[in-house]
């Protein structure tokens, strides 16, 4: 269980604090602010147990498995309470998700095809936007609701574009044979 591993399991462990902070009246008002900064601790460590990993050699079976599970159930979970709340529609979390759904679908197929899909740089920029967006969502405040609404469309607008990117880039990994 290296550094990486643990980084990994740590984020898995935040998760439900993040959603009782997000939902169940707690302190009060503090409730948003320990959600938010849970929310960016968790996803800090995603980029640190990659960087990790990569710099020093430590990629495992379990981290390649564990790490994409991390991040989604972390971004879900997000989502599903921030639909609980009213600040974003649920077709907007519908999308995000399908494309989750679909990408993941790809890298099996491709994964039973000896093919390693790597993320691309429209799938960095969609993570970029998604995970401000969420911070924007979770704060929520009054000054920042138009911007908030322009980074959500732009997270959508990148979801959708990544998905397409990465269909035709690896249509290939469809047709059998």
């Amino acid at each position: 269980m290296n550094l990486p591993n643990r980084l990994t399991i740590l984020r898995v462990i935040m998760i439900p604090f993040f959603v009782v902070f997000m939902l169940v009246p707690v302190t009060g008002a503090a409730d948003k602010w320990i959600a938010l900064a849970l929310f960016i601790a968790a996803s800090l460590t995603d980029l640190l147990d990659g960087h990790i990993a990569r710099k020093y050699n430590l990629v495992t079976n379990f981290g390649k498995f564990m790490d994409p599970l991390a991040d989604k159930l972390l971004v879900c979970s997000a989502l599903v309470c921030l639909v609980d709340l009213a600040r974003i529609p649920s077709w907007a979390v519908i999308v995000i998700i399908a494309r989750e759904f679909i990408i993941s679908g790809f890298r099996l197929v491709a994964s039973d095809n000896g093919v390693v899909i790597a993320a691309s740089y429209w799938g960095k920029f969609k993570t970029t936007f998604q995970m401000i967006m969420i911070c924007l969502m979770i704060a929520d405040l009054e000054p920042l609701r138009l911007l908030t609404k322009i980074v959500m469309w732009a997270a959508l607008l990148l979801t959708v574009v990544s998905l397409a990117d990465y269909i035709v880039k690896n249509k290939s990994v469809m047709k059998e044979g």
